[in-house]
């Protein structure tokens, strides 16, 4: 009988022993053309009974790579790929640096950061403005999420002065209750509960005047 212990071990069991063994077999042909055609046979067959390689990006370059991982990198065959070799394996890769912020207010995050060089960035006028008080606004939510207390309008006014490098200045604003965007935001709001006040009251009345139409009828 024929035990898998005494078999050659599967380098890649999830593809099977079948494909393993057709590795093996391209390995001892003779003729380079014909490695050639069986190992694109090969990744053919490996890519039919592993379709859910191929909803990742560049599945083509990673079957050849499992191909030679397969063959235990010796395989002659030409690759439309770089070839994977044995060190490729094993080198760490590079090490990526971790974004800092070299600031002692970490806790309005990057993304301010980048909002505020684009304000600075932008010429005078209404744009930069509404740029500036909608930074602000979300300094003081950021403030508020990570210490979780109230913030006054002035503390948020300081940093950002800090932060623009004293390029981007709201001390002149007694509170972000009187910016353009507090008012255009609670402005929409009461708007809404207007409307929703209005459409209730409607409702109302239709159940009030259908409610009477019945009791006269009776």
């Amino acid at each position: 009988m024929d035990y898998n212990t005494d078999r050659t071990q599967l380098l890649m069991p999830e593809y099977g022993r079948n494909i393993q063994q057709l590795v093996e077999h391209c390995k001892t042909l003779a003729d380079k053309e014909e490695r050639n055609e069986m190992a694109t046979a090969i990744v053919e067959f490996m890519g039919q009974r592993n379709p859910h390689l191929r909803d990742e990006e560049n599945y083509k370059h990673k079957l050849w790579d499992h191909l030679f991982i397969l063959a235990d990198h010796n395989l002659d065959v030409d690759s439309p790929y770089p070839i994977l070799s044995a060190d490729d394996l094993v080198t760490k890769p590079r090490k990526m640096d971790y974004p800092s912020l070299d600031n002692a207010y970490k806790f309005y995050g990057k993304s301010i950061l980048q909002l505020i060089d684009k304000a600075i960035a932008l010429e005078e006028g209404d744009e930069k403005d509404a740029l500036i008080q909608v930074i602000a606004n979300n300094m003081k939510k950021s403030y508020n999420v990570y210490n979780k207390e109230h913030v006054q309008d002035d503390v948020i006014f300081r940093h950002l002065k800090e932060l623009s490098k004293e390029r981007l200045d709201l001390t002149g604003l007694d509170s972000l209750d009187k910016s353009k965007i507090y008012y255009a935001t609670n402005r929409n709001n009461n708007n809404n509960r207007s409307n929703n006040s209005r459409n209730q009251n409607n409702n109302n009345n239709r159940k009030n005047n259908f409610q009477n139409h019945k009791n006269k009828r009776r």
